[in-house]
C-alpha cells in the first residue's frame, strides 16, 4: 500500500460522525417540548409497566454519558490511526514481514475507529427515537421491544423475536 492510499484511508476514517448531532438536537427540542406537554406512553410488553418519568431520564441520561465518552474514543481512536498511517513505513525495512505487520495495525486501529463510530451513531440515534416517542417501537415489526431489553441494552432496535429472525438469516 502506498503513502498516498494510506493518508487517503486515514481521512475516510478520520471524518468525523457529526451527520446524526443536528438531528440529535432537533429530536431534543421536540422530546423537550412533549416532555413539557401531554407524553404519549411508550410502548411496552403485556407483562411490564409503563415508563416511569424517572426510568425515561435515567436512560436518557445513560445515553448522553455514552455519546459523550464514545465521542471522546472515537476522537481518540482516529488520532492513534492517523498518527500510524502518518508514520507510513518509517522504520520498517524492506521486509515484508515489517509491512504486513504494518498493514495488520492499520488495519486493526481502522476497525477500532469503525465499531467506535458506529457504536456512537446507534447512541444518537436512541436519543432521537426517544426524543421522537418512537423509543421501544421495533424497528421491524412495530411492536413493543421490551423495557427490560431496552434497560440492560438501551441502543437496541428490534424486539427479541426479529432479531433472532436476522441472525438467522
Amino acid at each position: 500500500m502506498t503513502q498516498d492510499v494510506a493518508v487517503q484511508e486515514a481521512d475516510a476514517v478520520a471524518a468525523p460522525a457529526t451527520e446524526t448531532v443536528p438531528a440529535v438536537r432537533a429530536a431534543a427540542r421536540t422530546g423537550a417540548r412533549r416532555r413539557a406537554g401531554a407524553v404519549r406512553e411508550l410502548p411496552v410488553a403485556a407483562s411490564e409497566d409503563a415508563w416511569t418519568p424517572a426510568e425515561l431520564d435515567g436512560v436518557r441520561a445513560e445515553l448522553d454519558a455514552e455519546v459523550v465518552r464514545l465521542s471522546a474514543d472515537v476522537a481518540a481512536a482516529t488520532s492513534s490511526f492517523s498518527a500510524l498511517v502518518s508514520a507510513g513505513g518509517e522504520g520498517a525495512g524492506d521486509d515484508q514481514v515489517d509491512h504486513g505487520a504494518a498493514t495488520a495495525g492499520r488495519e486493526h486501529e481502522m476497525t477500532i475507529v469503525n465499531n467506535a463510530r458506529d457504536l456512537l451513531e446507534q447512541t444518537q440515534r436512541a436519543l432521537v427515537r426517544l426524543a421522537s416517542g418512537a423509543y421501544g417501537t421495533c424497528e421491524s415489526c412495530s411492536g413493543p421491544i421490551g423495557k427490560a431489553r431496552l434497560q440492560a441494552f438501551p441502543r437496541v432496535t428490534l424486539c427479541v423475536g426479529c432479531k433472532a429472525r436476522a441472525e438467522r438469516r
